[in-house]
């Protein structure tokens, strides 16, 4: 399979037949670029550890193999330590699957569906608490044969009155279902009823421990991909929570704003800066939040970008921003913190970090403030690169977001990682003049 030849990599995320309007992947598997299995498995010493500033390299060349993706996300995600052992980082494996299997069942316990195989669409308690006996609900709560689903609301109400975090959480689970039933349905992956309710599984868990964020529209959009990479069910869990640590300040909401409308207000003062005609013409259509590229920004481009595509960025992306110390940060971090400039520790090897966070660490990166995550300048980089377009056919919002819609599975995705790039070391020079 790993031949001299380049090789298509759709064949490994298989689309149903039917869906005849699906995007082809742009992405190939390069021999001397991707990151393949035998140079993968060289870039171990021994006993275990990874040289992670060559595998950096190959990953910002021509991507991941996607036989080893999975493997590869876990160290760009910050699971484990380039610098741990095979040994380390197999007991840290075990204890996080232990972790994951004892708040699994403390939401079995709660709500018998999850584990089960199956998964909701229909709201089961209303905001107070009380059972709603729908025929949905009944159908999809049906444990067997010989139940017609009022069992499960039996062992419900035999608790006694709900406490407000377990209403808040069941509140969310026919959501979180009714998204799972919309993700990736074109995947032949997704055809498997039991990879479904996996996805609803690790969600619902994730919504329970995650009480500030618990659930948001998109976040399977996010988690898809890892049940597709990790077989074991904590590890794509694992691989999840620590990718939401990234974004989760993404779906925080004070009731007033989204967390994301300040990574909105960044892309406006880059726009403004690298492109400032773009950026008057948007705001004299009324786009000047920037609320059109809200998608991108909280989906990361899964939409702009056919499955295999996305997946590629990603990684590219990862292994720019790449930081040595993530698994560190994330370890001593209790759940819910997130990573701070002020954080750091000792001085790390800049031979061992990304060739964004290098940029980063050049121009002010003693700062008070974290470092932008590059998505900002993909989607700044995705705008000027249709700037022209935009300027010359924009005559409302309307229009921005149908000309934004119309570049799903017709962009490019290293082309996109180099005019962020590009963009990102034009601002840091422009933004440090007086």
């Amino acid at each position: 399979m790993w031949g001299a030849a380049t090789e298509p990599a759709d064949s490994y995320y298989q689309v149903r037949p039917e869906c005849t309007d699906v995007a082809r992947t742009r992405f190939k598997i390069k021999p001397g670029k991707t990151l393949s299995i035998r140079k993968w498995q060289a870039a171990f010493t021994q006993e275990g550890y990874l040289d992670i500033g060559k595998t950096l390299s190959r990953i910002q060349r021509g991507g991941v193999h996607p036989s080893i993706r999975g493997e590869v996300w876990e160290f760009l995600l910050g699971c484990y330590d380039p610098k741990s052992t095979f040994e380390d980082r197999e007991g840290i494996r075990q204890h996080r699957r232990l972790q994951y299997a004892s708040w699994k069942e403390e939401c079995k316990r709660m709500f018998p569906v999850v584990g089960s195989g199956r998964f909701i669409t229909a709201p089961v308690i209303t905001e107070d608490g009380k059972p709603i006996y729908d025929p949905l609900v009944l159908q999809e709560t049906n444990s067997g044969p010989d139940s017609n689903g009022s069992d499960f609301f039996k062992e419900l109400t035999s608790r006694g009155p709900l406490g407000k975090k377990v209403i808040q959480w069941m509140l969310t689970l026919h959501q979180i279902g009714l998204d799972v039933n919309r993700t990736d349905r074109s995947l032949v992956f997704y055809e498997m009823k039991e990879n479904l309710s996996k996805l609803w599984d690790i969600l619902a868990v994730y919504a329970w421990i995650d009480t500030d964020v618990g659930y948001c529209q998109g976040m399977s959009d996010l988690c898809s991909p890892m049940i597709m990479l990790l077989e074991d069910e904590a590890d794509s869990f694992w691989c999840f929570e620590r990718l939401m640590r990234r974004l989760r300040g993404n779906f925080r909401s004070t009731g007033r704003s989204v967390g994301v409308e300040a990574q909105l207000t960044h892309l406006a003062a880059i726009t403004q800066v690298v492109d400032p005609k773009l950026h008057h013409h948007l705001e004299n259509l009324g786009g000047g939040d920037y609320l059109f590229a809200i998608r991108m920004l909280m989906v990361q481009f899964r939409r702009e970008f056919s499955f295999c595509d996305s997946l590629y960025l990603w990684e590219m992306m990862w292994a720019l921003e790449y930081d040595p110390e993530l698994f560190d940060l994330y370890e001593d971090a209790q759940f819910g913190c997130e990573k701070t400039e002020g954080s750091r520790g000792k001085p790390k090897s800049i031979n061992q970090c990304g060739k964004y966070e290098r940029e980063n660490m050049k121009n002010g990166g003693k700062g008070t403030e974290a470092p932008l995550p590059m998505s900002i300048f993909l989607v700044a980089s995705v705008l000027k690169d249709k700037s022209s377009k935009l300027m010359t056919e924009a005559r409302g919002l309307d229009d921005v977001v149908k000309i934004l819609n119309d570049m799903t599975g017709n962009l490019d995705a290293k082309k996109a990682c180099s005019g962020a790039m590009k963009l990102h070391k034009k601002y840091l020079k422009k933004a440090k003049k007086p």
